[in-house]
């Protein structure tokens, strides 16, 4: 008896891991063609994972134990921060009324003010309470910018100042056309220089100030848009940029009232996850982690998120990450393949797949407009000087669902010529299963 029960166990599962073999034999072979011997990513550092939840079975694992700076991919991690913590809503603001005044305080949404969301609940509230309006102070252990952010970013329009009370998104927006310039807030000043000898127009700002220039070519008839970080600054600079978009008084509120505060909440949390992945929102992914905070928590700190997780909801995570932010600018976090299947995996058992679809970038659409077009894979990029990295759902023309991480650093070739590598590899695996 028990020597057949034997023999129907292996005549079962005998198949299975020849077919799993069989599998990764085919992928090692196409990863060898078409990324890992190819010159010059013969000399750069690559990581691959490819997972099946439905069977449990890794398809696919190289160097999926090593750590890697995982560049945009991070974001990954950013949203699973904020579909944990954040529910359905993003949280606008926390609010005490009594009879005469109305006390708010900030929990870092980004959506206000900001030109993309018309829905402004908070931006309604404070125009038409006919109270005094107070600023509350906040628990606030975040910095104007993440750990080992380049200093020398500052007026990149990918690198917004981090704070409690996001406005604009942090950015000013300047518009250029034939004679005609403009600067919103304009709360601040723009020089504006005509220079005959540009091929195109330049806008930057001063390092410690808010000044801004623009630099343009009369004879160019394009229209110039521009966005510069603004020094969000203290207290103060918040209440005058309050003051200036409501054009009423603001106060401090020196003692604030001990009663409940009340949320209330902005826009919904997908708007702001859908654009976060498939634009690769730098500042919409560092917020998600602030507002993390502050609704779970009420303060704002990164870090709290961050420590939270990885101690409770990503303690199963295979190797455990180096994780300083959201957005993935800095290069400080190390984060290994495997520990991205393992979050992507969570994700897919945590939440409706319909719902990471439509977050996630696919073929035609976000920062895969130009990759895959067949929309087979629904994944996160990440770009860094000398990194690429890929990581999300590929569906097989079987409809298997895999889940796969494929980072590479310092690779010394264009990013174009990576993707397209890693494309080709991952395009075989979608014909043959």
């Amino acid at each position: 008896m028990k020597k057949s029960l034997l023999t129907v166990f292996f005549l079962y599962t005998l198949p299975m891991f020849m077919q799993a073999d069989a599998q990764s034999a085919a992928i090692k072979k196409w990863a060898d063609a078409e990324l890992l011997h190819q010159a010059p990513m013969e000399q750069a550092h690559v990581g691959i994972c490819i997972y099946e939840p439905a069977s449990g079975k890794y398809w696919y694992q190289y160097q999926d134990d090593k750590f890697f700076t995982p560049a945009s991919n991070n974001k990954i991690f950013a949203l699973y921060a904020g579909m944990k913590l954040l529910g359905d809503s993003l949280p606008g603001v926390r609010y005490y009324e009594n009879d005469t005044a109305l006390f708010v305080k900030g929990m870092g949404d980004p959506s206000f003010l900001h030109p993309d969301y018309t829905y402004q609940p908070l931006l309604q509230l404070l125009q038409q309470t006919s109270k005094n309006i107070y600023l509350v102070p906040v628990v606030n252990s975040n910095k104007r910018y993440g750990p080992g952010w380049a200093w020398g970013d500052y007026a990149d329009d990918y690198q917004p100042e981090l704070n409690e009370w996001p406005m604009y998104g942090n950015v000013a927006r300047i518009y250029h056309h034939k004679d005609t310039s403009t600067i919103v807030p304009d709360i601040y000043h723009l020089n504006v220089i005509s220079d005959d000898t540009l091929s195109s127009a330049i806008t930057d700002r001063d390092e410690r100030n808010n000044t801004f220039f623009l630099k343009y070519n009369p004879k160019d008839k394009e229209i110039t848009k521009a966005e510069v970080p603004f020094i969000t600054g203290s207290v103060q600079d918040l209440r005058e940029r309050l003051e200036d978009t409501l054009h009423k008084r603001i106060g401090f509120a020196v003692a604030p009232p001990t009663g409940t505060y009340k949320v209330l909440n902005s826009i919904p949390s997908d708007s702001l996850f859908t654009a976060m992945m498939q634009r690769s929102d730098n500042f919409f992914a560092e917020q998600t982690l602030i507002m993390s905070a502050a609704r779970s928590w009420d303060t704002i700190s990164s870090k709290r998120t961050i420590d939270y997780l990885l101690s409770n909801d990503l303690q199963s995570l295979p190797h455990p990450p180096q994780w300083v932010d959201g957005s993935g600018l800095s290069r400080y976090n190390l984060f290994t393949p495997r520990d991205f299947v393992t979050v992507l995996t969570l994700l897919k058992q945590q939440f409706p797949q319909e719902r990471l679809w439509h977050i996630l970038a696919t073929g035609g659409r976000g920062t895969l407009r130009n990759y895959y077009q067949q929309q087979f894979v629904h994944a996160k990029t990440g770009t860094l000087n000398g990194v690429v990295a890929l990581s999300g759902y590929l569906v097989t023309k079987k409809n298997k669902i895999l889940v796969f991480s494929v980072l590479v650093n310092n690779h010394h070739d264009t990013a174009t010529s990576v993707r397209r590598a890693v494309e080709r590899m991952l395009t075989m695996i979608w014909k043959d299963y």
